[in-house]
């Protein structure tokens, strides 16, 4: 470092004091810094440190000054200093208060158990108030289905009609091929299984008990999930971010009668008619393999089925599609709605209420089944 500087004296055999000089601002903000650079460490504990000969400062160079003194010593010096302006008092006790200088606080010590319980905390938190949102949603839901009921002019069966259309007749292909190739899988196993115990008859009773029960409405309900669900969320979500919503609500008009109750309702319809279809492909599926591989005709199938398999086994599986339809008309609604303005958050509510959707379709399944069994149906 030169002995003399433009922007400092350092302290000398004739000179005990540190002297800030000159201009200290942006200017000169490259020159300050190397000059700060080539001082030593200890340069802020010199006893006795001068202000009064600034001749210009701004936020800059009152940064600077920060950095060489130190936020603590640069207080004192202006609680104690006479020789600055208020003006220049006031902008350097502000960056002092708001740019602290001190090396940086150590990380604490990682706890892996506390950091886990932490984590399952605030999971289980936003779980919580997930279920008390989706509870109110549906509360709001029924609210509005039972009060449009006595209002006729509010009843939208051009959309419903719309929406049955997309729901419901273009899902019966993939429906239909998806439950006939399960059905079919499902004769095949059960064939190579029975037959070891000369029982192969029995495979017909697999198929029908399985389909009527289970299969047929989980299996419509999950693709119902993935392809109608996620729809509503992408829909009503690209209408949230393109403020749509805003612009329904300003015309006087609500959103859950426009949007929700209509999907809700056409949904209702849809999921037990391709419930319905949905047992008629995988029996049909069952009934194929069986006439190839085990050589029971079709018609041997229909007296089997009719002999051992009761109605009750259908409206017991059919008896779940509406519930199933109400949850995921509703869950995906509701992801659409909390869609923020962006596409990434399409995305993310899309793919969140396909997830949930699915997640809730099996658990309710799971609990119906539980419930037959110990009702002993």
């Amino acid at each position: 470092m030169p002995d003399t500087s433009p922007f400092l004296r350092l302290p000398d055999s004739q000179h005990t004091t540190l002297c800030l000089l000159g201009d200290w601002t942006l200017a000169n903000y490259a020159e300050l810094r190397r000059l700060i650079g080539s001082l030593p460490a200890d340069v802020a504990e010199t006893p006795e440190i001068d202000l009064s000969q600034l001749e210009h400062v701004d936020t800059a160079g009152g940064q600077l000054i920060n950095d060489l003194l130190g936020a603590e010593r640069l207080q004192q010096l202006l609680q104690s200093s006479d020789g600055l302006s208020d003006e220049r008092r006031t902008l350097l006790a502000r960056i002092a208060s708001t740019c602290p200088q001190g090396p940086d606080p150590e990380p604490a010590a990682g706890q892996p158990l506390l950091d886990m319980l932490e984590r399952v905390g605030v999971s289980m938190k936003a779980h919580a108030a997930h279920v008390i949102e989706l509870l109110g949603f549906i509360g709001l839901t029924l609210s509005g289905l039972i009060g449009g009921l006595f209002r006729p002019r509010s009843w939208r069966p051009t959309a419903i009609a719309a929406q049955i259309e997309q729901t419901g007749l273009n899902a019966v292909p993939i429906v239909a091929l998806l439950t006939f190739m399960v059905g079919a899988v499902i004769a095949f196993l059960g064939a190579t299984v029975l037959q070891t115990f000369g029982a192969s008859i029995y495979t017909v009773d697999l198929v029908a008990f399985s389909f009527l029960r289970e299969f047929g409405v989980l299996l419509t309900a999950i693709l119902m999930a993935g392809r109608t669900a996620s729809a509503f969320t992408a829909q009503i979500g690209s209408m949230k971010s393109n403020e749509e919503i805003d612009a329904i609500r300003a015309l006087g008009l609500n959103p859950l009668e426009l949007l929700v109750l209509p999907r809700v309702i056409a949904l209702l319809i849809t999921l037990p008619a391709l419930t319905f279809i949905a047992m008629l492909s995988g029996l049909l599926g069952g009934a194929m393999v069986c006439a190839f591989s085990l050589d029971i005709s079709p018609v041997m199938f229909v007296n089997l089925l009719r002999d051992d398999v009761g109605v009750q086994h259908f409206l017991l599986g059919i008896a779940k599609a509406p519930v199933f339809a109400f949850l995921v008309a509703i869950i995906g609604c509701l992801e659409g709605f909390k869609v923020s303005g962006s596409a990434e958050s399409v995305g993310e509510h899309t793919t969140s209420s396909v997830v949930q959707c699915i997640f809730v379709v099996i658990l309710v399944d799971a609990l119906a089944a539980l419930f037959y069994m110990e009702m002993g149906w």
